[in-house]
């Protein structure tokens, strides 16, 4: 079972290579995809709709959803997925932003556009992140459902293109409730028109590199005393955690975990002090 777990993961991992995308299908089951639903309805109250055509004026999008109930952290951990990500990230990768998407009837197409491209001094092509869009209502044909353009997280220069040839080349990813779908940063997309007379959930944890920053500021959307309460796993994903090899991420010459837990020791603990509080010494610093 093992082997075959790992074969289907790098299948998954080689459609990434090749198309940009891939789908995991019925991730979740009827039971978990309404208990998440139920977590997210005090916020789906259609009173956080878009405030421009990139949101979506009859979207709502609910942001920090780490600060709101705990039960959306098993889509940020979900090990099918992370096995994906491992595949693409450096160690000690970050949660950039994880939010809900709720595509009211009426909503026009999002602008195509690419999650993790805006790095400067880096080509658009290189990997800098992988996002994630689970389903939470089928995607269908027309209400809604996310288009991609194949190979295009390939492309050096994209946005460069007319935007009708790019229109024409997208293609819609339909998705039953409970599957996700996983794609590379650069690759292009948009949400799609929703001509139906019903809404669309989906919720999109997105993942990037260690060194780069994330697009909502992890550290303070989630406060210490929320993100204490959550796995360890988790709270790496917060940005309680260093980018190694170095100590990319300290917090007052310490382990950022320190913050939460102020017994932390860490892998490279060597129980130095100065003024008080433990030390990152030159090797110590790496303390994960």
């Amino acid at each position: 079972m093992q082997q075959h777990t790992q074969q289907h993961t790098q299948q998954r991992i080689d459609e990434i290579h090749e198309q940009g995308y891939t789908v995991l299908e019925n991730v979740l089951d009827s039971s978990q995809v309404l208990d998440i639903k139920q977590a997210l309805a005090p916020w789906l109250q259609q009173s956080l709709f878009g405030r421009n055509n990139f949101e979506g004026h009859q979207t709502e999008r609910v942001y920090a959803l780490l600060a709101k109930d705990p039960a959306f952290a098993q889509l940020v951990t979900h090990p099918r997925v992370l096995a994906i990500v491992d595949a693409f990230l450096a160690p000690t990768y970050l949660l950039s932003a994880n939010l809900a998407i709720n595509v009211h009837p009426g909503e026009t197409p999002q602008p195509i556009h690419a999650d993790h491209t805006a790095v400067r001094n880096a080509a658009r092509n290189e990997t800098h992140g992988i996002s994630t869009i689970w389903a939470f209502d089928d995607f269908t044909s027309s209400n809604g459902a996310t288009e991609v353009i194949p190979g295009s997280h390939r492309w050096p220069e994209a946005l460069t293109r007319d935007p009708d040839e790019l229109a024409s080349q997208a293609r819609q990813v339909l998705l039953r409730a409970g599957s996700v779908l996983v794609f590379h940063g650069s690759l292009l997309h948009r949400g799609g028109a929703n001509r139906a007379q019903t809404t669309r959930l989906a919720i999109t944890p997105q993942y990037c590199q260690p060194w780069l920053r994330q697009l909502e500021n992890m550290a303070l959307a989630v406060p210490a005393e929320v993100a204490r309460q959550y796995p360890t796993r988790v709270q790496e994903l917060l940005g309680y955690s260093i980018c190694e090899p170095g100590f990319m991420g300290y917090v007052d010459g310490m382990h950022p975990k320190r913050l939460l837990d102020e017994h932390y020791q860490g892998r490279h603990y060597q129980g130095r002090h100065y003024q008080g509080r433990h030390y990152l010494g030159r090797q110590a610093r790496q303390q994960d």
